[in-house]
């Protein structure tokens, strides 16, 4: 299961996130999402588990739980939605 933690502090690094979640299970993934450019966190990631169950658990007990100064927003992630393309239009 792929689990959206949001409300992270910008120090929370991937390891963090780790740590939190191994508690309840087996983590196949953990990416924090960064600022293209500024390589800066963006104060949300995603956590992926294996086991559903266990993921389910992980969400009980980490969502509004503090890491770092901040309650962290913990759910099912959603699949991403498609952005509608813009069309380029080049500056005269």
């Amino acid at each position: 299961m792929n689990i959206y933690v949001g409300n992270l502090s910008y120090q929370v690094t991937e390891d963090d996130l780790r740590e939190a979640f191994a508690a309840y299970g087996d983590i196949s993934n953990v990416n924090i999402i960064r600022d293209r450019d500024t390589g800066q966190s963006k104060g949300f990631g995603f956590v992926e588990m294996s086991d559903n169950g266990q993921a389910e658990e992980a969400i009980q007990k980490l969502n509004e739980s503090n890491l770092k100064g901040r309650n962290m927003k913990v759910n099912e992630a959603r699949p991403r939605e498609e952005k509608p393309k813009r069309n380029f239009r080049p500056r005269h």
